[in-house]
């Protein structure tokens, strides 16, 4: 009988000594796994580390005007809390940017892009802590 209850204490050390080197193991490869720093963002990361600009309404070279707000998207939160400072220069940078450029030099998707990038370029040469990623176009209109 002292037997069969050692066998049993015994076989219950064991099964729980498995069960949390199991648990253990999980964990560690759950929380410990280096993140691919390739890998594209998630949406959520998109918008946890962006900033949308206010709508802007401006002239353009060709006497067209434009209506347009973007959502600018930054690799770290501190490149985030820099860029929010920076919103009246962000905002400089469009205005000066859309007002030497055609109506015909902002058409399509190629314009569009192109414009993206150029004010990704510049806002970056700003940049102190970190750098834009890309920067989305949310609303645009040429009339």
């Amino acid at each position: 009988m002292f037997k069969n209850k050692l066998v049993n204490i015994m076989l219950i050390i064991l099964v729980s000594l498995t069960l949390v080197g199991v648990v253990a193991f999980v964990l560690v490869n759950h929380y410990l796994q280096e993140p691919d720093p390739n890998a594209e963002p998630t949406i959520d990361e998109i918008i946890a580390q962006s900033f949308e600009t206010k709508e802007i309404t401006t002239n353009l070279l060709s006497n067209d005007y434009v209506r347009a707000s973007f959502r600018i998207h930054v690799d770290s939160k501190s490149a985030l809390s820099e860029v929010q400072k920076r919103d009246f220069q962000v905002n400089n940078i469009i205005l000066r940017s859309l007002s030497g450029k055609r109506a015909s030099d902002l058409a399509g998707p190629e314009g569009i892009e192109g414009f993206e990038k150029d004010i990704r370029d510049q806002i970056n040469k700003l940049m102190q802590e970190g750098e834009v990623i890309q920067v989305y176009t949310t609303t645009w209109v040429v009339q």
